[in-house]
């Protein structure tokens, strides 16, 4: 008797913090997502009206690499990163992925983020800046989830594969990217200070 384990979901899990500088350059931005949190208007308009407790810039900023220089270089790690799971992934593509979308997260305590897809883009991710004691993990959906109906629950030895969810608990400098279809979720932040992270989509 044998098993094929068929349709496999993969998710990529790298760390910034493996490169030299890393203190450094994680403080810098740092530096510059509380700098947007204070000074992005637009952006801390947009979370009062759709009661996102915290701030994010993805509805009023679209040209963050060009604006800081921290996230410049960021995404330039990024796009490494990318073209390595493309190319793990076995993508059929014609030039490396592109940054389509880069926007900065600070959750505060007692804010998430409901479970969502990223549409319009292959791979979405998203790197982690802070993360403090007992902030979120991130809690990745099996994408068969509605079809399973009279599926039993599962046995203890059970392992993460075969789980209805995943939580992945990040530490600052990690990077999770995964393919865009793939549904997922931020719990309530359950830290007393706040998540930061910065997430992104390549088309």
């Amino acid at each position: 008797m044998s098993l094929r384990p068929l349709f496999v979901t993969q998710v990529y899990e790298a760390s910034l913090a493996e490169a030299s500088g890393f203190i450094g350059f994680n403080a810098a931005l740092l530096e510059a997502c509380r700098h947007l949190a204070e000074e992005d208007q637009a952006g801390r308009a947009w979370c009062k009206r759709h009661g996102y407790r915290g701030y994010t810039s993805y509805a009023s900023l679209t040209d963050l690499p060009q604006r800081f220089p921290e996230f410049g270089e960021l995404k330039k790690r990024l796009d490494r990163h990318a073209a390595v799971y493309a190319k793990a992934l076995n993508f059929d593509l014609s030039r490396k992925p592109r940054l389509d979308s880069l926007w900065v997260n600070v959750l505060k305590p007692g804010g998430g983020h409901t479970g969502h897809i990223h549409p319009h883009s292959i791979i979405s991710g998203t790197v982690y800046v802070e993360v403090p004691a007992g902030a979120s993990s991130l809690k990745l959906e099996d994408p068969r989830l509605p079809m399973m109906m009279a599926r039993p629950s599962l046995t203890p030895e059970a392992g993460e594969a075969e789980q209805p969810f995943v939580y992945l608990a990040p530490q600052a400098g990690t990077i999770l990217m995964w393919e865009s279809w793939l549904r997922h979720e931020v719990p309530v932040n359950a830290a007393r200070s706040e998540r930061i992270s910065i997430s992104f989509n390549y088309a």
